[in-house]
Formats: C-alpha cells, structure tokens, sequence
C-alpha cells in the first residue's frame, strides 16, 4: 500500500505531524503504521504515588528482568525525589534527609496488574538515578545494583524465595563511599570468566558547580573476588578520568563478540570508548564527530547505515537528536546525521523499536521540563521548556529527513526512560517508562500502541486530573 503524509515543516525544518493549535495529545494522530492503520497511545499506569500511598517523585532510572523467576517480566525503578534531594545544606547547616525509593513492580499475565514494592528507601540510596540487573552471585536470580547521586553505589542481593516478602540483604560497596556523584551503572563479564563486573562514572558531585568541571572525576570498574555481601570482596579500579562523567554503557561497539564501553563527558561535551581487549584490559579510542558533539547521557545502538558496524543514536548538537555513523577505519571520524527535535523542549530518554512495522528502527523520545516540579507553573507557556514524548519514524534512509509524530506536551513531565516491550501481546511495539519532574504525577507507567482504521487523537491520558497538555509553539 502506498501512503500519503501531510509534512507540516516546524519552525527549524523538522517535519511534524501535530496541528500546533490544539493540544499536542488531543490533536488527531497522523502517524500511520506500514499496513495503513493510524497509531495513537493510550497511557497505563504502572506504580505512582497516589495509587501506592508511598511519597515517591523524581522517577528515573529503569530496567526489567524477571527477579521472581515466574516467567513475567518485572520492573525495578528508582526514584530521585525531586522536592527533597538537592545536596544544599539548610540554614542550621545540617544537609537535609536523603530521600529516594528503589521500587519493583512483579509483573503478572495481566498488564494492567503490577503487584508493587519498596525495596529500599531514605539515605541508604540517596537520590537513586540508574540500576542495573545482573545475577552476581550466580545462584539463577537476578540481583540489583544502584548508584545514587548522593553518593555511592548499593549491592542488593536477591533472597530468591518468597522474592516480594523477604527481606533483602544488602551491601553499600564501601569502595564507593566519599568519593562523589554516581550517576549510572552497568554490568558486563568482560573477561568471559563468569563472573560479572561493575563499570560506573562518577560525576564528582551530584550538581557539578563551575569548580567541579575543572577537575576530573574517574570511569570505575569493580571486580568481585568472593562474597559480594563482603566489602573486602571489591576491588575498585579507575579507567580514566574526565571532567563530570556521565556514562560508561557496556556494549559490543567493534563487534568482536565481547563488551566495550562507551563513555560520556558531560563537561568535556564528547564520548570516547574503551575497546575490550581481554584480560580486563582495555584501550581507550577517542569518537571524534563530523557535524556534531555529543556529550552520551543517554545513548542508543543500531545499524542504521546497513553497513554491518554499530552506530551510536543520542541527544547532541545541531540541538536534538542525531545519529553518528561508526566509520569502517579506527581513529577516523564518525559522520553525525540529524534525526530530529522537540525545540524548544529538550531530548532526555530515547528508545529504538519498530513501531510502524515496516521493518526499520524508529526512535521515541522524551524530554525534561524546566519549571516548578511540584506544581503547574503559570510562568510556563507554550514556548518553555515542557515534558514533551514522540517518536522520530525512520524514512528507510537514515540520513535522509525523519518525521517527528507528537504523543503528548505537558507542563510538568520528565521523561528520562524507554524500553520497548510488547506487553499487550498484540504484534506492535508499546513502551514501559518513567516520569519525573511532575509530583504527583511521576512514577512508572506503559504506552499501549493503538492501531485505528481512522485517525483518533494522539494520546489518551490514564488520569482525568493532570499537568496541562500544552500545544506546540
């Protein structure tokens, strides 16, 4: 079938799809999926503060594994708190509590049923901002590691009976302690020995002053040799430092079957990586963009060029979201391509899916709103910085112009997190996600993919009381 699209080009020439004087969630959906059906969104929610009677805000960081081992994917999030965690001191010069949640929403056969949980909570992981699953003790469950902001990274070790019940034990890494910000984690078996490592950046200080980027602050590895509940069992060592480093994502970037690392410097407004080289050892290569810069708080992986080599997908400058192309020649330059933006609203989380179904990788995004975060800003207005979601549809030649369809713009919303799953079980891609930056209304929530015969509006919001869906500018 061959499809028309109306382009309506925005004001910096991205073509999007959303009548600017409506509602960006209330105007009909012109986005279409490759059999011809328009697609629009319906809003579920997954765990929020109301529902839970539990105060959490500031939602994040977020992975899915089955940590109960009953077939269904769970979720595990972590929430920053947004109204309480800043590192200021009081005027009594006592630093305020450290608040944060580690929450885990069970999965069950129905979607629309989460059993919900606080795994841990308060200074223990203060202003939690990244988690990673992995099964380090290797007993056949999945344990969980978080870094908190304020300020260290926290082993919590899966009981593996009675999961939702039991009491966690749990290991702050006393490696970590006093050492600064850690902004993320990640884990690999580098050495193909069984064992898994932990690779986390620390950022220095958990809001960097103008004194915190002119120093460097290190990329850590952390080796396990025993108990991972024994803080002698650690061993930490240092890749590199950079000024406010804020990723160190494992993944196989050369494509020789083992894990790399793709780093990003915030303060230096570039990423690097670290090919594996075995043995824990590792050689460190600098991307340099044409046409670019990146600084890789979050990035995404895929072959979009369809040369057989990796490239790299991240928020960037031209402002939005671009994709670099991993040359054929190590040491040369990557090549940047724009995909598109939500100016004047930012681009934050990202996920690659299929999600018209014509076989290519499209992107959703979301971006990080600027005003008041505990109440609908009247500053704020159509040409601020809001919580905007879309997605960017891939036109089958990635270096060509990629459409933007409109979700949803509203005053309040932090969309830091995707991952695409298929949670409904039917045949298209939808999206579980967090948001912040909008009490009550943050939490953990999934984005049903409707397919209509005729358009419908965009989006269809999970409450009748909400932050103010705003229009395009």
């Amino acid at each position: 079938m061959i499809r028309r699209k109306i382009i309506v080009l925005a004001v910096i020439g991205i073509a999007s799809v959303t009548n600017a004087q409506n509602p960006v969630g209330d105007a009909l959906t012109r986005a279409q999926a490759a059999d011809g059906s328009y697609i629009s969104w319906r809003e579920h929610l997954i765990d929020d503060p109301i529902e839970s009677g539990i105060p959490f805000s500031g939602s994040d960081g977020l992975v899915v594994g089955d940590i109960d081992n009953d077939g269904f994917e769970d979720i595990v999030s972590v929430h920053e708190s947004d109204s309480t965690y800043d590192s200021a001191t009081f005027d009594d010069g006592f630093d305020p509590p450290a608040a944060g949640h580690v929450r885990i929403a069970f999965g069950t056969r129905d979607p629309g049923k989460w059993i919900n949980i606080t795994l841990a909570e308060g200074a223990e992981v203060g202003a939690p901002e990244d988690a990673v699953l992995v099964d380090i003790n290797r007993d056949g469950y999945l344990d969980i590691f978080v870094a908190a902001e304020l300020a260290h990274l926290i082993y919590l070790e899966n009981p593996g009976v009675n999961v939702r019940s039991s009491a966690w034990e749990r290991l702050i890494l006393p490696q970590s302690l006093n050492r600064g910000s850690y902004i993320r984690v990640f884990s690999a078996d580098f050495n193909s020995d069984g064992i898994p490592e932990i690779i986390a950046p620390n950022k220095g200080a958990q809001r960097p002053s103008p004194a915190d980027y002119a120093r460097s602050t290190p990329v850590e590895l952390f080796t396990l040799h025993g108990d991972p509940l024994e803080g002698d069992s650690w061993q930490r060592e240092i890749l590199g430092r950079y000024s406010i480093p804020q990723n160190s994502e494992t993944v196989d970037l050369d494509g020789d079957g083992d894990q790399d690392i793709v780093v990003g410097a915030r303060g230096e407004n570039r990423i690097l990586w670290f090919e594996n080289t075995g043995e824990l050892e590792f050689v460190e290569h600098a991307i340099g963009i044409n046409g670019g810069i990146m600084q890789g708080f979050n990035l995404e992986y895929a072959d979009l060029s369809g040369d057989g080599r990796l490239d790299i997908i991240g928020a960037g400058r031209p402002p939005g979201l671009m994709w670099i192309e991993q040359p054929a020649a190590l040491g040369d330059a990557w090549n940047g391509f724009q995909i598109g933006t939500f100016l004047p609203d930012s681009v934050t989380g990202m996920e690659l899916a299929d999600i018209d179904g014509d076989g290519d990788a499209d992107v959703i995004a979301g971006s990080y709103s600027r005003g008041d975060r505990m109440g609908d800003d009247s500053t704020m207005d159509i040409g601020s910085a809001l919580g905007r979601i879309g997605w960017f549809e891939n036109p089958g030649d990635a270096k060509t112009e990629w459409m933007r369809h409109d979700i949803s713009r509203r005053k309040r919303g932090m969309f830091d997190k995707f991952i695409a799953r298929d949670l409904d079980n039917d045949g298209d891609m939808d999206f579980i996600g967090t948001r912040g930056n909008s009490y009550a209304y943050d939490g953990v929530f999934w984005l049903e993919q409707v397919r209509t015969v005729t358009p419908v509006a965009s989006f269809e919001r999970a409450r009748d009381i909400e932050s103010s869906e705003m229009p395009l500018p």
